[in-house]
């Protein structure tokens, strides 16, 4: 395998983490919502950019060098 091949693999499953962690009721959402106020929707943001995105950028490099 080459090292694109590899990098999708392991973006792929950091992808598949984060989206698992996102989901999983570890944080309790009403505190966290507390906290942040009015940018509480910043989170959502900022876990498509490092779930999804991640998990679809390593299976498109995984497909394409692989």
């Amino acid at each position: 395998m080459s090292f694109p091949a590899l990098t999708g693999i392991a973006l792929g499953a950091l992808g598949a983490l984060i989206s698992v962690l996102f989901w999983t009721p570890l944080v309790n959402r009403r505190r966290l919502r507390e906290l942040l106020g009015p940018r509480y929707r910043v989170m959502y943001f900022i876990y498509t950019a490092n779930g999804p995105l991640l998990l679809l950028l390593g299976l498109i490099l995984f497909f394409r060098f692989g």
